[in-house]
């Protein structure tokens, strides 16, 4: 009864996976992630050198190498298709390796990875490296949480051609350096739910959520009272896997390097702003220093869609 009680919790939940998973944690991620998405499953495979063929695709993210998560340090890997076929490309973190059905692949050292299973087949024809750093189909694509010009955001796996090479809509991933996103949430119909895998992060880097949703969007009924209730922060560090169900606000700061991992796809417009309605509640409250929301001031004068 805990574990389903567990399950249908709304909220925010963070596992750290660094040098072996904490599976109380990640267990219970992984329980609310299947309930709220019929087959689809998840797992975290800590210094493994294999991952087994299976009847579904598998979306595999690297997260450590002989046990850090570490870009200097490289790893070979092999994938073997159901005719004993073979391709082989260096891995490192914050690649994707793409396992279709029957695939089999096989490392030459320890690997930490992050394996989805999704019960949709590719439309699209997808390699088996996808690797933001070394393919050239891939470049920086300012948005979403990194809008700077100079931003550091690479579309590995996209619901659109027009921002990606590499379109399968039953996940998206995209790598990217998040210093101030905005404030916005998925909204629960028509929206999806996210993953923020960290792989490098600065001191002091947080994330800013809330689970007050409803209430941040009706600005003008928001009480004194319940201002401290709004809005939760957690400092990040490498290795974290936050889950951010459809419906929660969230918002990145101050220095994080993470694979954003959306399921399903990345939607368009389902990216709602929220800053507008958090500086609308400071000025109507006369919030300020301490006491006020904190929100991203070039998205605050208008309402954001995406």
């Amino acid at each position: 009864m805990a574990q389903e009680i567990q399950a249908q919790k709304p909220g925010v939940q963070i596992a750290n996976v660094s040098n072996g998973v904490d599976n109380k944690d990640f267990e219970s991620i992984r329980e609310a992630f299947k309930e709220r998405n019929p087959g689809y499953d998840m797992t975290y495979l800590s210094a493994t050198r294999n991952v087994e063929p299976q009847d579904y695709t598998q979306v595999i993210f690297v997260q450590e190498i002989d046990g850090v998560t570490n870009q200097d340090v490289t790893g070979n890997a092999t994938v073997y298709d159901q005719t004993g076929s073979e391709k082989q490309s260096e891995a490192i973190v914050g690649d994707i390796l793409m396992l279709h059905e029957g695939e089999k692949l096989q490392f030459d050292t320890d690997m930490g990875l992050l394996v989805f299973k999704t019960p949709v087949k590719p439309k699209h024809v997808l390699p088996a490296f996808i690797r933001p750093d070394w393919d050239p189909n891939i470049t920086d694509v300012p948005g979403g949480c990194a809008t700077d010009i100079d931003a550091y955001r690479r579309i590995l796996l996209t619901w659109q051609e027009d921002v990606g090479e590499y379109i399968y809509h039953a996940l998206n991933a995209h790598r990217v350096r998040i210093y101030d996103s905005f404030s916005h949430y998925h909204p629960v119909e028509g929206g999806f739910d996210e993953f923020y895998l960290v792989q490098m992060v600065v001191p002091g880097a947080k994330l800013i959520t809330s689970e007050k949703t409803d209430m941040i969007t009706r600005p003008d009924q928001v009480e004194r009272s319940q201002v401290d209730e709004l809005i939760k922060e957690y400092e990040l560090d490498v290795g974290d896997l936050i889950y951010l169900p459809r419906g929660v606000m969230h918002r990145g700061y101050g220095g994080v390097l993470a694979q954003v991992i959306t399921v399903p796809g990345f939607i368009p417009g389902s990216e709602i702003g929220v800053d507008h309605h958090l500086r609308a509640i400071n000025e109507r409250l006369g919030l300020s220093g301490d006491e006020a929301l904190p929100f991203n001031e070039e998205h605050s004068h208008e309402a954001v869609v995406r």
